[in-house]
């Protein structure tokens, strides 16, 4: 640390991009669970034209995006937020509604942690159970945020929306976040309970099913009151913070939504596929609503697996937490890229 740094950003621990830029060098990315799929063809076309007009600011409000997004969502325009990703969105979270602690699973998306720790904010890990979020865990958390991953990542495992339901109603003192990244890959929306509990945000992101990691665009959703809070500490932070080009590709992204819905198909598809090849080989593989699959061999260590796989230009996640280090976080990539890593799982087997 810097000796003009203020002391009190000594102890952080920022979140590791590391292996995420070694990758870009020529690997088979299935670590950062993005898309395999490429924009299309329309979100292209309207990026291009958007860019004619970049000596002017962008719409703040993000207006038509976010009125064909409340369309689709059934949602109004005034209950919803944009963020340049889902992360900025859950940092003004922080910022706004921690000032009692939060609460989240001591395995999940690890930035609840960082953005915890950044903030100065009290928290709680409420331990998994068979790798799962037990709503009977969260109850009378006494004014802390929860945040709940649904599906959970790295685990991949979803709850119903009774359980999701159970959490909030237990809570009724306490806003509850629920992050919704995976869910277009087999989870079920809460989007619905911003309008029967006042106590409700869904945070989501254009990253994974809709094939704009790379432009950083998220939202939330929440009740008017919950909304309009976000939007001030936004509009006092960071007014202007989707760039024009982003707006055009959401907005053209929504318009094609028949794309998205085929692209999310085949990953499930390709997902549902490798799962059962990897049962053959000998791994154990978690239930996923997601666009990837936490694995582990019975008999191979998973730290030995992400390294060979690593030395053949094959980058997937691995975890040093005790408690999952025998598993490794694969992202779910087009059909031509599974089948390369399988080929070198199958060597690493035999071997």
């Amino acid at each position: 640390m810097g000796k003009f740094l203020s002391s009190k950003f000594n102890s952080l621990t920022p979140y590791d991009t590391s292996e995420e830029i070694e990758s870009m060098n020529g690997y088979v990315r299935l670590n950062t669970n993005e898309s395999p799929f490429e924009p299309s063809v329309k979100v292209i076309k309207a990026v291009r034209e958007s860019a004619r007009g970049l000596n002017y600011y962008c719409d703040p409000e993000c207006s038509l995006l976010a009125e064909k997004l409340a369309e689709l969502l059934n949602v109004k325009k005034s209950e919803i937020v944009f963020g340049n990703g889902s992360d900025e969105i859950l940092n003004f979270i922080f910022m706004a509604f921690c000032e009692n602690g939060a609460a989240f699973p001591n395995i999940t998306y690890s930035f609840y942690k960082i953005l915890a720790d950044f903030h100065g904010v009290d928290y709680v890990e409420i331990p998994l159970r068979d790798f799962r979020i037990i709503p009977e865990d969260y109850k009378n958390l006494n004014g802390r945020t929860i945040f709940i991953a649904n599906p959970n990542a790295p685990t991949g495992i979803a709850l119903k929306l009774p359980e999701i339901e159970e959490i909030i109603k237990s809570n009724p003192e306490s806003l509850v976040i629920i992050d919704e990244a995976y869910v277009d890959f087999g989870g079920d929306s809460a989007k619905n309970f911003i309008h029967e509990y006042d106590n409700v945000i869904i945070t989501r992101t254009f990253s994974k099913s809709r094939s704009m990691a790379g432009a950083r665009l998220g939202f939330s959703i929440s009740c008017e009151e919950i909304s309009n809070d976000i939007r001030t500490i936004k509009n006092t932070i960071t007014p202007y913070n989707i760039n024009s080009m982003t707006q055009a590709a959401g907005l053209a992204v929504l318009e094609d939504e028949e794309t998205t819905k085929k692209n999310v198909s085949m990953i499930k598809h390709v997902r549902e596929s490798v799962k059962n090849r990897l049962v053959e080989m000998g791994f154990e593989v978690l239930d996923s609503s997601t666009n990837f699959l936490f694995a582990k061999h019975k008999t191979i260590s998973g730290e030995k697996i992400f390294e060979t796989l690593k030395r053949c230009k094959i980058m997937v996640r691995h975890f040093s937490n005790p408690e999952i280090s025998e598993y490794n976080r694969i992202t779910i990539g087009s059909a031509e890229q599974m089948q390369i890593m399988l080929e070198v799982l199958k060597r690493i087997v035999r071997q």
